[in-house]
C-alpha cells in the first residue's frame, strides 16, 4: 500500500525528526511504500512578512542582535540535523495539497506532533484533516496527532470544517488523553489514546543509529536538554548535579543566542543527541520528546513544566506511565532524595501493553 504521511512541516527539532522517522520506519517495516508529504514553503506568506518586519523593528528599535533572514541563518546552524533528514526521511515536496490526485496514495496517515494545533500548522488547518481528499476513496487514519494543549484553540469556522472532515476518518488515534476528550467534546468522534511514534520503535533501533555514525562518547553524566532556558531551570540542574556528584552536559546549542559565534550555535547531530541519553545517568529537561527518550533509555529524569509549549502532552505521558512525580515546576527547591527511583520493570510492563494496543489499532485501521 502506498501511504502518505502528513505531519508538521520539516524542521531540525530533534523530536520532530524522530517522530517522523519512527512512523515512516514502522510503516515501511509493515511492507508499505511510505512518503512524508510536505508543501514547499510559501516564502511570501503573511506570516513570513510579519516575522521579517518584526525582526527589522527589534533590530533597530530594541538593538537586538537578530539576522534579518532567519531561515538562512538557521540553515547554517542546523547542517547536521538536516543531514539526517536528507539521508533518512522520504519527503515528497509538493506545491500544494490541492495538487494531489486520488490515485497518488492508497492511504493518508495524519500525525504525529502538534499538527492539530492551528497556530503550529503552517497551512490551512483543514489540510491536517485531509480536506483536500474529501471526495476520494482512500483510507484516512490519524496516528498520534496532538492538539498540544487541553484548551480549545479552534475558531468556530475551523471547528465546523474539521468536525465534518474528521468523521470521514477510518481511525482517530491521538497522542494525549486530553485529545480523546477534545475529539469527543468538539468533533463528536470517539478517539483512542496511543503511543507517540517514537515509542513504536525499540531502544536498539536508536542505539543502531548512533553506533552506525561512530558517534563519540558524551562529555558528562547529567544530560540537560532545556528548550526554554531560564535561571530557575539551571538552578535545578546545579542542585541535582551537586547532590548526585554528576557532570552536566548539553545536547543542544544556544541556536537563538545571537551574541554567540556561529560555531557555538551549530546544532549537534541527531546521533549525538541520542547518544547523550544512552551515556547519561540522569536527565533534566523541559521537552516532551526528551521525556520519551529518557523512558526509552531507562534513565532517571525530571521534567520542568513548560506550559508555553504545551504541558498536557507531558502530563498525559507521565500519568500513563505512573511517573507524575517526575514533573517539577521551575520554582522547585527540593532535593533528589524526595524523588522515588523509577522502577523500569513496572514502566516497561505498562509501555509494552500500551505499545501493543497502539500497534493493533494502527494495523487494524490499515488492513480493515
Amino acid at each position: 500500500m502506498k501511504i502518505g504521511i502528513i505531519t508538521l512541516k520539516s524542521h531540525t527539532n530533534y523530536g520532530w525528526i524522530l517522530q517522523a522517522y519512527a512512523l515512516q520506519m514502522f510503516l515501511t517495516r509493515m511492507g508499505h511504500n511510505v512518503n512524508i508529504i510536505e508543501e514547499y514553503p510559501r516564502l511570501f506568506s503573511y506570516r513570513y512578512v510579519y516575522w521579517f518586519v518584526k525582526r527589522i523593528v527589534l533590530k533597530i528599535w530594541k538593538n537586538r542582535q537578530l539576522p534579518l533572514f532567519l531561515e538562512e541563518d538557521l540553515k547554517k546552524c542546523s547542517i547536521k540535523p538536516q543531514q539526517f533528514i536528507d539521508e533518512n526521511l522520504a519527503i515528497c515536496k509538493i506545491k500544494s495539497f490541492s495538487t494531489l490526485k486520488e490515485n497518488d496514495y492508497d492511504a493518508f496517515v495524519v500525525g504525529s506532533d502538534q499538527i492539530w494545533r492551528p497556530r503550529y500548522f503552517s497551512g490551512n488547518i483543514s489540510d491536517a484533516f485531509l480536506g483536500f481528499s474529501k471526495s476520494w476513496n482512500v483510507k484516512r487514519i490519524a496516528y498520534a496527532p496532538s492538539f498540544g494543549t487541553s484548551d480549545w484553540e479552534y475558531s468556530e469556522k475551523q471547528e465546523a470544517t474539521c468536525r465534518e472532515l474528521i468523521r470521514q476518518f477510518d481511525a482517530v488515534l491521538v497522542r494525549e488523553i486530553s485529545g480523546v476528550d477534545l475529539c469527543r467534546k468538539y468533533f463528536g468522534v470517539q478517539a483512542c489514546h496511543v503511543v507517540d511514534p517514537t515509542l513504536l520503535l525499540m531502544q536498539e533501533d536508536y542505539t543502531a543509529l548512533y553506533k552506525k555514525a561512530n558517534t563519540i562518547k558524551s562529555a558528562g553524566t547529567l544530560l540537560t536538554y532545556i528548550l526554554d532556558e531560564t535561571p530557575q531551570k539551571y538552578a535545578i540542574v546545579k542542585t541535582l548535579a551537586t547532590e548526585m556528584s554528576l557532570v552536566p552536559f548539553r545536547v543542544n546549542s544556544a541556536i537563538f543566542d545571537y551574541s554567540k559565534s556561529l560555531d557555538e550555535r551549530r546544532q549537534p547531530s541527531l546521533e549525538t543527541w541520542l547518544r547523550g541519553f544512552a551515556d547519561s545517568e540522569f536527565v533534566v529537561t523541559d521537552s516532551f520528546h526528551a521525556c520519551v527518550f529518557s523512558i526509552i533509555f531507562h534513565k532517571q529524569f525530571v521534567v520542568i513544566g513548560n506550559k508555553a509549549r504545551g504541558l498536557s502532552r507531558i502530563q498525559s505521558l507521565l500519568k500513563k506511565m505512573g511517573l507524575e512525580d517526575r514533573l517539577l515546576s521551575s520554582a522547585w527547591k527540593g532535593c533528589i532524595a524526595e524523588l522515588v527511583e523509577i522502577d523500569y520493570k513496572q514502566v516497561d510492563d505498562i509501555l509494552d501493553k500500551w505499545r501493543n494496543e497502539s500497534i493493533d489499532l494502527l494495523q487494524h485501521a490499515l488492513n480493515d
